[in-house]
């Protein structure tokens, strides 16, 4: 026991270990909470296992539930989980800052190198400046998505209930969680175009980061944008435009999703579950009703996930642009990798590589544990696990049948995508000094 608690002493808390371990103590902290009789409609404890696994998917602004949200939590159970999604999109160390801040309490090295790590920054400069503006942003565009959908939340609940569902539903949206208490998501609204919007909006604002909107405020033109900004932006509306015209095409016959919808609102549900699918898990029509094909495409968009510093998960656009781009100048027979007039560094370009194999490695790994633990076929485990690791929400319908060992393995998975698998590898991985000489060059054949 005592050369356990010295090995412990000597684990140096560097800030990916001091990330990971505060998201899963805040996921611990939500199942507890979650787990008392008066966090259940029927007074009885929903049970550790349903509890973590609700914590983890608000922790991990994800949105898969194993019960219904509006049915089944009591009001503190709500307000529990949408605290946790808003703590879990900001980032616990935020949270804590915040705290620190109004307490008159300085910053230490430490904790800025935590938060430098958190919202995905290169430099030490500015972070708390960067964090006030983080707070400060999220605050404001949450009471804008509040004030818009109570214009339609409030008629149709009346004003106490509206508004908290207007409160509960922005934050849900511009956090990126897909957790709603109307019952259903969104599909009552499928054609208010209002709602939809609005929640389009905040998850669209919400999946591009802070450090873009910090850009955007200061140069207010795409061409003085940085490069990080510029591919942020350029590849969001590429993968929004097109999924949506995929799910367009290919469910435009489909009688239980689009086929019976007027013109106006099939563009309308596709451009919704187009920008819903890579991060958050709303819908406004039944996701296990659509075809294999665009199952299949849900599947890319939400493994490509938003954008680095955002309160979305996946592998991000930017690791997604940087792989197609050095696809397409190693095919060119380029020596380095350009866009906008601008070179990647080659580092950057491994780091991608890196995070997208883990990545990969991942959702192929826990699908086919998966198949061996639940029934169901493997392109809605594949579905299920991809969801999870970019914390997006989506379900085929199979997520409250999941078996307790299912559950675990989709709350880590989810833990894992929120945190980042980069990120916990460098947390728990010891590190190697630097050797003293290189290898000699050699040569192989690949493709």
């Amino acid at each position: 026991m005592l050369s356990f608690y010295k090995y412990l002493k000597k684990i140096e808390l560097n800030p990916p270990r001091v990330l990971a371990l505060g998201f899963g103590a805040l996921i611990l902290i939500g199942a507890i909470l979650l787990n008392l009789p008066i966090a259940s409609q029927d007074g009885q404890s929903i049970g550790f296992i349903n509890s973590l696994f609700t914590s983890a998917s608000a922790v991990c602004v994800t949105g898969l539930v194993v019960v219904n949200t509006a049915e089944h939590w009591t009001l503190f159970g709500q307000i529990v989980i949408i605290i946790l999604i808003q703590m879990g999109g900001l980032g616990f160390m935020t949270m804590a800052t915040i705290v620190a801040m109004l307490m008159g309490k300085k910053i230490t090295l430490k904790e800025r190198l935590v938060i430098k790590e958190q919202l995905n920054q290169d430099t030490m400069s500015g972070l708390v400046r960067l964090t006030r503006y983080v707070i400060f942003s999220t605050l404001l565009i949450e009471f804008i998505g509040v004030i818009l959908l109570s214009i339609r939340f409030i008629p149709e609940y009346g004003t106490v209930k509206g508004l908290w569902f207007s409160i509960f539903h922005s934050i849900s949206a511009f956090c990126n969680a897909g957790f709603d208490i109307i019952g259903n998501s969104i599909v009552p609204f499928a054609g208010d175009y209002l709602i939809n919007f609005t929640i389009a909006s905040l998850i669209i604002i919400g999946g591009l980061g802070f450090t873009v909107y910090i850009d955007i405020s200061q140069k207010k033109s795409f061409k003085r944008l940085h490069l990080h900004s510029k591919l942020v932006i350029t590849i969001t509306l590429i993968l929004i435009v097109t999924g949506m015209f995929l799910i367009l095409i290919v469910e435009r016959d489909n009688p239980d999703t689009l086929a019976n919808l007027s013109t106006g609102d099939k563009f309308l549900a596709a451009f919704f579950q187009s920008v819903i699918s890579r991060t958050a898990g709303f819908n406004s029509i039944d996701i296990s009703k659509l075809y294999d094909t665009t199952g299949f495409i849900l599947i890319i968009l939400m493994f490509i996930g938003g954008s680095p510093g955002s309160t979305a998960g996946g592998i991000k656009t930017t690791t997604f642009g940087t792989i197609i781009l050095t696809t397409i100048g190693v095919v060119r027979g380029n020596k380095d990798v350009s866009v906008f007039n601008r070179r990647i560094n080659q580092d950057i370009i491994n780091r991608a590589l890196a995070i997208s194999t883990i990545g990969l490695a991942l959702v192929m790994i826990v699908s086919l544990v998966l198949t061996l633990t639940e029934s169901g076929n493997f392109l809605d485990l594949l579905f299920e696990t991809t969801s999870a690791f970019g914390t997006v929400g989506l379900t085929r319908g199979i997520t409250p049948s999941l078996s307790n060992i299912g559950k675990v393995i989709i709350s880590i998975t989810m833990y894992l995508g929120r945190v980042g698998p980069l990120t916990m590898a460098f947390a728990f991985s010891q590190k190697q000094k630097q050797p003293l000489y290189r290898h000699c060059e050699g040569n192989i054949i690949v493709g």
